[in-house]
């Protein structure tokens, strides 16, 4: 692929703690968050937008190159995040992630809201005014499980 290529590709990313337990919070958050950033700023092309969350998820705003591989990016970031937080931060394990992630792309127009909507996150939770779009960590149909009877039609 051409190195000289002009990209604008926005993406909301989420994924959760494992079994949704609240463990982001106080110090584990803002280490989580600290961490986040500085890894993802360290990938080649990557523009740091925001991290937000609530106990039991995060969301970011990235900016990245048409060359990075998204999912596994998001694995490593997964990866070496609950690692940092378990041996440097915790120093016992507290962190595990669930399998799978949420990935949506937005236009440079949305940005704002974006932002707004992940910054804010733990009032949009307690006022019930998420936006199951950019909460989906998992394909509609995987949520559903198989209606009864079903002859597969």
């Amino acid at each position: 692929m051409s190195r000289n290529a002009y990209s604008e590709i926005n993406l909301h990313i989420t994924w959760h703690v494992k079994d949704d337990i609240p463990v982001l919070r106080d110090d584990i958050e803002y280490q989580l968050q600290r961490f986040l950033r500085k890894r993802a700023m360290q990938e080649p092309g990557v523009f740091w937008h925001d991290v937000g969350g609530t106990d039991d998820h995060v969301h970011l705003v990235v900016s990245i190159p048409p060359t990075l591989l998204v999912s596994e990016w998001i694995g490593q970031l997964k990866g070496a995040s609950s690692h940092h937080i378990n041996h440097k931060i915790a120093n016992r394990k507290v962190l595990e992630w669930q399998v799978g992630y949420g990935v949506v792309s937005f236009g440079v127009k949305d940005l704002p809201w974006v932002l707004r909507y992940v910054r804010n996150q733990r009032e949009h939770h307690a006022r019930g005014t998420v936006r199951e779009r950019l909460e989906r960590v998992e394909a509609e149909e995987e949520r559903k499980p198989a209606e009864a009877g079903s002859n597969g039609e």
